[in-house]
């Protein structure tokens, strides 16, 4: 583990996990970086309602060094050369930094940490294509290349983000909704009559290590992995029998425990995944000076969520059952089970407030 106890804000924080609805990027840093004040954390928003190269894929790949993508019927595929759907993709994204430091820069606003988000190197894998339409992820040779470029173009993307916020503490957060899948061997071939073979738990643990310590190097203060699954893994699910579906709960299970393993700083995951044995693992991690970011606040279109109380015991009652103190709550940072790109900008914030508020309460417990 690289996080200690020193290293975590006295309170229980919060942050988003990026992904925001609507097309305004102006719109979104604003509620960011207006709502998750100090000690919380705000993020560079991902707005994948703006079409291609806005999505977690696209978006990911653009940051890709020496590796340009394009778009086909099936989804993102490599190519030789950086055509439209690539230079889309690199323009949102820098479109989105420079939004930031004009918000920022106009309200004197300088976060304490500042958060950015990419699609880590086995869910890329898994959605991008080679050049003769199998999933990169059939390659090994090719998950590596994806890996060493996306450690590669992180270093370039820290310069730009901390540019735009000087001062700021830089997080990575590397999600893996595909990770599962991977793992199980239930992803689907481009021809969908078989599915991929499972990737090693080894291969696994030494690419996120690998890029744990990459990102570090870059200028990241701190890396989290993201285990929630999201809306833009899922057409690289395998059929959802029930036996596919128990293979990937087993893998997800791997997942954590070799994330737990990688030199990272935090895991985040939702809270409605857990059982018993993922919290007693947690519990080990949050002993060791580990952060959990804790999916907690249901993001439903059309729905309130609930009452901070109702969501506070979520936490707290497998916390207070398992031993754990206290005084370690300030280790959680809160945030929504998924992204928020599926409600409307109302409804994300509201559970971005519901979020906070469930962190303030758990606050004052820490210090009862």
């Amino acid at each position: 583990m690289n996080a200690s106890p020193n290293a975590f804000p006295e309170q229980v924080t919060v942050t988003s996990l990026g992904v925001w609805p609507g097309t305004d990027p102006v719109e979104a840093t604003k509620v960011s970086l207006g709502l998750l004040t100090s000690p919380h954390l705000p993020s560079l928003a991902q707005l994948p309602a703006r079409g291609v190269g806005s999505d977690a894929v696209g978006r990911s790949a653009s940051l890709l060094l020496e590796l340009p993508v394009d778009v086909q019927p099936y989804g993102w595929r490599f190519v030789d050369r950086a055509g439209h759907d690539h230079r889309r993709a690199v323009s949102a994204l820098s479109t989105d930094i420079n939004v930031l430091a004009d918000v920022a820069g106009a309200g004197d606003i300088t976060p304490s940490a500042f958060k950015v988000q990419v699609m880590g190197p086995i869910s890329l894998a898994a959605a991008i294509h080679l050049h003769y339409g199998e999933r990169a992820l059939r390659d090994y040779g090719a998950r590596r290349d994806i890996a060493q470029s996306l450690a590669a173009g992180l270093a370039v993307h820290a310069q730009k983000v901390q540019a735009a916020v000087p001062g700021s503490a830089l997080t990575l957060q590397i999600d893996e909704p595909g990770v599962a899948a991977a793992l199980a061997g239930t992803i689907p071939t481009a021809s969908g009559y078989r599915t991929l073979r499972s990737i090693p738990v080894s291969e696994l643990r030494h690419t996120w290590s690998t890029l744990a310590a990459a990102a570090r190097e870059a200028g990241f203060a701190q890396v989290a992995i993201n285990l929630a699954p999201a809306e833009s893994i899922a057409a690289t699910s395998g059929p959802g029998d029930e036996e596919a579906q128990k293979a990937e709960n087993n893998s997800w299970r791997k997942a954590l425990e070799t994330a737990l393993e990688s030199g990272i700083d935090a895991v985040a995951l939702p809270l409605q995944k857990l059982d018993t044995g993922h919290w007693e693992m947690l519990a080990g991690a949050v002993e060791s000076g580990l952060g959990v970011w804790a999916g907690t606040v249901p993001a439903s279109a059309g729905a309130m969520p609930p009452s901070y109380s109702v969501l506070e015991e979520k936490i707290m009652r497998p916390w207070r059952g398992l031993g754990l103190g206290q005084s370690l709550l300030n280790q959680l940072r809160i945030t929504p089970e998924s992204g928020l790109a599926g409600l409307t900008p109302h409804e994300a914030r509201t559970v971005l407030n519901r979020a906070l508020e469930v962190a303030e309460r758990l606050s004052e417990i820490r210090y009862l």
